[in-house]
């Protein structure tokens, strides 16, 4: 403000001298006509001061600190692990479902199979074990022998899926290991089934 200080101090003297001065001969209207020249004089010294004094000097900004990187963590893995026996029935079904005294696989069974398939080929190491079941009615060695007929149709359609015959086993439980125990129609439809079981190879 040195420049604007010196500024007023020139302009306050050039002032003081327009209303310290005096004319070597006044005329009445000369006289009224000094006095509003030394008022407004005054009155522009005043409001130069001012307008000098109300300057605010420049005020610096502070400069923002950096904000950190934000952090994005991973997803946790949902579901169950890839390869594990949870993994297999979620993804692929382990059984298939029978009509009365039948162990021909209809359309929907075989499309159960043809998923367990596609497991078994991506999870190579895994082996497993098909379990026929059926409903209580007939004798238990009737139900044997159809437990069994019905594994063997699951496992022979696996195999024709290209899974290796070497990696599957067979067995019957008849009628004696029931899933529902209710004796009506629903329970009976939901007991003849074949089951697969994974055994080995899989992911914990």
């Amino acid at each position: 403000m040195r420049g604007a200080s010196g500024g007023a101090d020139s302009f306050s003297r050039l002032v003081s001298g327009v209303i310290g001065s005096k004319p070597d001969r006044v005329w009445p209207d000369e006289g009224v006509n000094i006095m509003k020249i030394k008022l407004f004089a005054i009155a522009a010294l005043g409001a130069f001061a001012t307008a000098c004094a109300s300057t605010p000097e420049p005020v610096e900004e502070p400069i923002p600190a950096p904000q950190p990187e934000p952090v994005y963590e991973p997803a946790a893995p949902t579901g169950p692990a890839e390869g594990s026996i949870e993994h297999f029935v979620e993804t692929a079904g382990d059984r298939v479902f029978f009509g009365y005294d039948r162990h021909d696989l209809s359309a929907e069974a075989r499309a159960v199979l043809r998923d367990q398939a596609a497991w078994l080929m991506t999870y190579g190491d895994t082996r497993i074990t098909i379990a026929g079941h059926c409903d209580e009615r007939g004798t238990r060695e009737y139900n044997l022998a159809l437990g069994a007929r019905r594994a063997n149709a699951a496992r022979d359609y696996l195999v024709s899926q290209g899974v290796d015959p070497s990696r599957i086993t067979t067995t019957s439980f008849g009628k004696e290991r029931p899933t529902c125990r209710e004796s009506n129609e629903q329970c009976w439809a939901v007991n003849r089934n074949s089951t697969t079981t994974i055994t080995s190879g899989y992911t914990n």
